[in-house]
């Protein structure tokens, strides 16, 4: 293979997708690299400029102006940063999200009726010919938290939930098929009947594969959201994925007027128990309980939504 393959076979897969015909409305009234920006700010809910400009290889300058553009436009918001007071924090406002997911329907639009060109047969070697490509690219470097992408759930991806948890869970735990039962129910209740404005899936992915999830959903109580089946693989961890994907929910369930958001958990979980402490959550009872083939201590935490913001 040459340099000239690459780049040859790069202008194909452009053309293709039309990612160069801004006459396509794919991306406007925004270029590729904008569409690009509103993408990582929708599904990254806490970003710094700093960060961004690293995970996109971007120009600081050119980066700057982007911001200052959708600043103007009312499309994100900058203040503080969590990280390091030097630095700046970038929020998508109401407005900046509906345009976020106005041009994600466009490209998930752009990339079904490529796929459904595709014949059914022929999707399976095109997935792995994919897989291949993204595996031998990114073999020679360690993975990094900016590789990982939050994104809706596919095809699958439930049904790949309840077989990770229950596996995992198998493996670290011990517990027995109670278990995968209990995480059936629960992702089989969301498939069968959720409001998609109150509650949502989270999927983490890395190179190409899932590697973490998280579930918002209504709890029996008005006004309160219920965290639920918090899972990171573990050759994914040590990337900052569950703070993440618990960062994902806080902020959704903040955002879509739910007044408290609660859990249930067992004292075993110690790494998720930190992650909960660390977005605000507090400890409100405990019970112990035979459940899943092992002695446990069932534990309920909750974070009141309208009360002092994650530090």
């Amino acid at each position: 293979m040459t340099v000239q393959d690459i780049r040859s076979f790069n202008r194909f897969y452009t053309n293709m997708i039309g990612a160069l015909d801004y006459g396509r409305h794919l991306y406007a009234p925004y270029t590729l690299t904008e569409s690009r920006v509103l993408y990582e700010l929708a599904h990254s809910p806490r970003t710094d400029a700093v960060d961004l400009r690293t995970e996109l290889s971007l120009d600081s300058g050119y980066l700057s102006r982007i911001l200052n553009k959708f600043e103007q436009d009312g499309l994100v918001e900058r203040g503080p940063s969590e990280k390091d007071p030097r630095r700046r924090r970038i929020t998508l406002t109401a407005r900046g999200r509906d345009a976020a997911d106005l041009l994600d329907e466009r490209a998930r639009d752009t990339v079904g009726s490529l796929l459904a060109s595709v014949a059914p047969a022929e999707r399976k070697r095109l997935a792995e010919a994919m897989h291949t490509v993204r595996t031998i690219l990114s073999e020679r470097r360690s993975p990094r938290p900016e590789d990982v992408v939050l994104r809706e759930p596919g095809p699958g991806d439930l049904g790949w939930i309840v077989q990770r948890n229950a596996a995992l869970y198998a493996a670290e735990y011990g517990w027995n098929t109670d278990y995968e039962g209990l995480v059936a129910r629960i992702v089989a209740d969301f498939a069968e009947d959720h409001d998609p404005h109150l509650e949502r899936v989270w999927i983490a992915e890395l190179d190409g594969r899932p590697v973490g999830s998280v579930m918002c959903v209504r709890d029996d109580v008005p006004g309160t959201a219920r965290l639920r089946l918090l899972l990171v693989e573990p050759d994914a961890r040590g990337l900052g994925i569950g703070d993440r994907l618990v960062a994902s929910v806080v902020d959704f369930a903040r955002g879509v007027g739910y007044r408290e958001l609660v859990l249930w958990t067992n004292d075993v979980l110690t790494a998720a128990r930190r992650i909960y402490q660390r977005h605000g959550f507090v400890l409100v009872s405990e019970k112990p309980h035979r459940s899943f083939g092992a002695d446990l201590v069932g534990q309920d935490w909750r974070v009141d939504l309208h009360g002092a913001r994650e530090d």
